[in-house]
């Protein structure tokens, strides 16, 4: 049985658990993206990694290394609230953060007089919410019904991967999922290129303002936005940085060369790879909303910030 204790890793970003143990119009629009919208990429040489200084070496970002990707299919977007409710009402499947019974919620999101709830040591914004799960993302008095069209939250790696399965395929490795956010651009910080808002256009969901305590939404939202929401990059993928953190297949490790054929991550470990930053992300204490960006948390942890989207095999 999993403790029921709220712990935070060595960032920021992704608590996790302890291992002791939108419009009615664009609803009808968006909400019925297929299974099968996915983009076939080539694969090849690219640069994965980053030199740049607004890298972090102690998450293991650097120094820039050649890398090969074969051929693979990636999803357009981020995996819905929609398809995964395809999932759950085909298999039955439970979702961790349902068995456990709590998952982390951003306190931001909470009503004024919703019950008080234990925050994350060192990151109190973070609370332990009873009942929240991807089906009712900030506890049981919070809905999906109009976030269809929105990436779909509080998924664990667990969670992740077995929608994987039942879709035929399986998470990103992080070298595949670097290859595609780039989009055919030479290692850029962003998958549009190296400016973050070039001519003043926001191009991904990431908080303005102080966090934690104002959000300007000058991109246009608090929390989640609907998949489609900014311009996609050159391969015609949408929201790889920003909107939610993304799983990957590898386990995390910072002291490990990444590079050449087809990398991976170690064969154990305690954490998963997790990519692209989301909503929350700030520059004045979390600037991982960069392509290069990593961070982790554990296979059965779940917050309100952290999706995902699925790859194929093509060609090999």
């Amino acid at each position: 049985m999993l403790g029921d204790k709220p712990k935070v890793n060595d960032n920021c970003c992704a608590p996790q658990r302890s291992s002791e143990k939108s419009s009615e119009v664009r609803h009808h629009q968006m909400a019925r993206i297929r299974h099968e919208d996915v983009i076939s990429l080539d694969g090849g040489d690219f640069l994965l990694g980053t030199n740049s200084p607004h890298g972090r070496p102690q998450d293991g970002e650097m120094p820039i290394v050649q890398a090969h990707v074969l051929p693979f299919a990636i999803d357009r977007y981020a995996v819905t609230n929609s398809q995964y409710l395809a999932f759950i009402e085909d298999v039955g499947y439970t979702t961790d953060a349902e068995q456990i019974g709590w998952s982390f919620v951003f306190a931001g999101l909470l009503p004024d007089d919703f019950e008080d709830t234990r925050g994350v040591q060192g990151s109190p914004w973070w609370r332990q919410v009873f009942g929240a799960s991807w089906e009712f993302p900030e506890g049981p008095q919070s809905s999906i019904q109009e976030r269809m069209d929105h990436p779909v939250t509080h998924i664990s790696w667990n969670d992740a991967v077995a929608y994987a399965n039942w879709i035929g395929g399986r998470l990103p490795t992080e070298a595949e999922w670097e290859f595609a956010a780039q989009g055919g651009l030479k290692n850029p910080i962003f998958p549009w290129g190296n400016e973050l808002e070039p001519d003043g256009q926001h191009f991904m969901n990431v908080w303005q303002g102080s966090f934690p305590d104002k959000n300007l939404e000058s991109d246009g939202w608090y929390g989640t936005a609907p998949v489609g929401s900014y311009p996609p990059n050159q391969y015609g993928i949408g929201e790889m940085t920003g909107n939610v953190w993304e799983w990957c297949s590898d386990w995390y490790a910072t002291d490990r060369d990444r590079g050449g054929n087809s990398p991976i991550g170690p064969s154990t470990g305690e954490s998963k790879v997790i990519k692209g930053g989301s909503y929350l992300c700030h520059d004045s204490y979390c600037n991982r909303y960069r392509i290069a960006a990593r961070s982790s948390t554990t296979t059965d942890s779940s917050m309100g910030h952290l999706g995902f989207r699925t790859v194929r095999d093509v060609g090999n």
